[in-house]
């Protein structure tokens, strides 16, 4: 099978580094483009484009959001799925006024990646002093670029609670213990929303799992991802 990951908010295909390892012996791991796009139809829609036939479909944080959007659109090549970190919950009327700044904001302004605050907050709070971590999750909005964080941060999140009986394949939900922008209820939620689910919870995690706790990610996802496999007898692709 193939493996295709969603990123979060800027954030780009290096967020998926520490777990790679583990991933690859299921098959071919591919990448959603999220910076090109302003809203989760069209980003749903250009993964689709370049993505295998049928893949697994793993999403993290606003990734997770894409990902359904995905499974809606096209929930017959999605073998399996993945949401890491993410919510089923609406924009909240502060995020809201928020993204309106950012529109508001010139965009002659020069981005030099998300401020050393906002990233802080998505770690475990033991980790808000690492430089090294968060230069990391810096770089990759500098890669990025100011165009992308323009279109993501207006990025319209309207909430999918009451579609998500639809998605009927194989779904796994990873929460973190320490996050302080994704509550466990919002897992919760998910979990409660999507039939035949299966939540776990990596308790020594922020937000950032992926980089933070990427070897607890990668011996929850492998082992799953090996049972479904065997159950349901998936070919190489």
């Amino acid at each position: 099978m193939s493996i295709l990951l969603v990123p979060g908010y800027m954030a780009d295909e290096t967020l998926w580094d520490g777990v790679a390892g583990r991933l690859a012996p299921f098959g071919p791991l591919a990448h959603a483009d999220l910076r090109h796009d302003s809203t989760l139809e069209a980003m749903a829609r250009r993964a689709l484009g370049g993505a295998p036939p049928s893949f697994v479909l793993i999403g993290f944080s606003m990734g997770g959001y894409v990902a359904r959007e995905i499974v809606y659109q096209a929930p017959e090549r999605v073998r399996a799925l993945v949401l890491i970190a993410t919510s089923t919950r609406p924009d909240s009327p502060a995020l809201r006024q928020s993204k309106g700044a950012v529109a508001r904001a010139a965009p002659s302004v020069s981005f030099a990646g998300l401020s050393r605050t906002a990233i802080a907050t998505s770690l475990h709070p033991r980790e808000r002093d690492n430089e090294a971590l968060i230069e990391r999750v810096r770089a990759m909005g500098v890669r990025l670029g100011g165009e992308a964080f323009r279109r993501q941060s207006m990025l319209e999140r309207p909430g999918d609670l009451g579609r998500l009986h639809e998605i009927r394949c194989p779904t796994l939900i990873v929460a973190a213990g320490q996050d302080r922008l994704r509550s466990r209820q919002e897992s919760e939620e998910l979990h409660a929303g999507i039939a035949g689910s299966e939540l776990v919870v990596i308790e020594d995690s922020g937000h950032m799992i992926p980089i933070e706790a990427p070897q607890a990610l990668g011996e929850v996802i492998a082992p799953w991802l090996a049972r479904v496999s065997a159950e349901a007898r998936f070919p190489a692709v």
